[in-house]
């Protein structure tokens, strides 16, 4: 642990965006609602932050967001419903769900990422945290988050994840510049950001993906951030003022992942994302396997 570093406990997770990629199925349920097998695409990304022993988290909501508070409250009637049926395996993953310590806050105005995270602020007060986006999910046997956490506590500053994507594909991301001679394994020294750049103005094909541990001095940078792409505050354009800044609580650091991910902001990488999981739920992977590969089998057929 770096001098001075203060032990990360808390998270934040957005949660405020409209979701009209998926309209009209998020026209009176919240994007994070969805399904993703058998559990709404936000409880995976409360589940991923509690394994990572963050225990406090605050969810930064909007209008139209109640079913994200509901579902993490008790059910008294339906939990009675369970306990006559002696459903106890139901019984038991609502409960835990109801478990876990959630604040929540409205956004109020949709200004952007970076305007969801200053609503933060106080709550957060002057310790580090990690900020979890709802339309990155990280599978359960990664340990991406626990890595950020670790890196953070070592060098300091903030870290945010990043992921090798193709060249022509940069545009659809905020983009990492690095400097090689101060990185080392999975673990990079970034220089700066630029936001969803042109392949030929890229500065490397390191995305950033939805996951960032901050200093609390991004709280500073994110006051003095003008709107930016898209007429609104932008993280990315705040975390470069940290990127470029000196003294405490400056500094950048990549952490480049390789492993499971699944996009469930884009339609059809949702429904990837879905039949991935669904491959390998405990109970229903083996005969969604089969019935998968009949299906594909029988794909080739028509299209004969």
């Amino acid at each position: 642990m770096s001098d001075g570093a203060k032990p990360i406990r808390k998270a934040v997770i957005p949660v405020a965006g409209l979701g009209t990629r998926f309209l009209p199925a998020t026209k009176a349920i919240p994007k994070e609602m969805l399904p993703v097998v058998d559990r709404p695409a936000i409880e995976y990304i409360v589940d991923e932050a509690v394994r990572a022993g963050l225990t406090d988290i605050l969810m930064v909501t909007g209008k139209g967001k109640g079913a994200i508070e509901d579902h993490f409250d008790r059910h008294y009637q339906l939990e009675d419903a369970l306990e006559r049926k002696e459903d106890e395996e139901r019984l038991a993953r609502i409960r835990a769900s109801a478990e876990i310590e959630l604040h929540f806050i409205r956004q109020g105005v949709p200004k952007g990422l970076g305007h969801a995270v200053s609503r933060a602020r106080w709550h957060v007060g002057d310790e580090p945290f990690a900020v979890l986006l709802g339309d990155d999910m990280i599978d359960h046997r990664e340990t991406l988050l626990e890595r950020m956490l670790q890196v953070q506590q070592e060098r300091g500053g903030s870290v945010v994840a990043l992921m090798e994507v193709p060249p022509e594909h940069v545009d659809r991301y905020g983009c990492a510049a690095i400097d090689e001679s101060r990185s080392e394994g999975d673990v990079v020294a970034i220089t700066g950001l630029v936001e969803k750049p042109s392949p030929e103005e890229a500065p490397s094909n390191l995305a950033i993906i939805g996951r960032y541990v901050l200093h609390p001095r991004i709280f500073d940078a994110l006051e003095h951030t003008p709107p930016g792409r898209g007429g609104e505050i932008q993280l990315t354009d705040a975390m470069l003022q940290l990127a470029t800044a000196e003294g405490e609580g400056s500094g950048m650091t990549g952490v480049v992942f390789r492993g499971r991910r699944y996009d469930t902001g884009d339609r059809l990488e949702y429904l990837k994302a879905v039949v991935q999981l669904a491959v390998e739920h405990r109970e229903l992977g083996a005969d969604f396997r089969a019935w998968l590969v009949d299906y594909a089998a029988g794909l080739g057929d028509r299209e004969r």
